[in-house]
């Protein structure tokens, strides 16, 4: 019986050294990520995401593992920010931005659907229906593009309607 509440409950001081350096891992991240430029969840691009997951595996990872100290935990949190901070800025080079950010594309235009690209993009004509929906759209006949953007939002532009001639007076 022992044995199972040790395997169940474990020691009390590996759990409470534990939260603690889970706690400092915490407030270290949070102060790095309030250095760091400022991008919301809806704004991420792919590389952000990955370095997000990053950080939230090597913050669990090192709070828990007994072989890891608070200060190996922050040397790394910081290689990953410090890493995101120069994609971030190397993104300005197009060389660089073609690499890390994925393309446009061209998911309808002038009202017909691009199958590849809506393939490519992992979308079915149910997801595109959805996103023409939520714009306010019906069909894809008053659609002029509808682009599926690097951070994975759907653009969708109408096709302007047509400006009344102007009247002029005459006298």
């Amino acid at each position: 019986m022992d044995s199972f509440g040790d395997a169940l409950i474990g020691d009390w001081h590996h759990a409470a050294y534990a939260a603690v350096k889970g706690l400092a891992l915490f407030l270290t991240a949070a102060v790095a990520f309030r250095l760091t430029e400022r991008r919301t969840i809806a704004e991420f691009a792919p590389f952000d995401w990955v370095a997000a997951v990053a950080v939230g595996a090597l913050v669990g990872r090192t709070a828990t593992a007994s072989d890891a100290s608070w200060l190996t935990g922050t040397a790394a949190l910081l290689a990953i920010l410090a890493g995101h901070a120069v994609i971030t800025r190397l993104r300005f080079l197009p060389v660089i931005r073609r690499l890390v950010d994925p393309p446009l594309r061209i998911l309808i235009r002038d009202g017909h659907v691009n199958q590849g690209n809506l393939r490519r993009c992992g979308l079915t004509e149910a997801d595109l229906d959805a996103v023409l929906r939520q714009h306010g759209h019906h069909s894809t006949a008053g659609i002029h593009l509808a682009i599926f953007e690097a951070k994975g939002a759907v653009s969708v532009l109408p096709h302007q309607p047509a400006e009344p001639p102007s009247i002029t007076a005459t006298g």
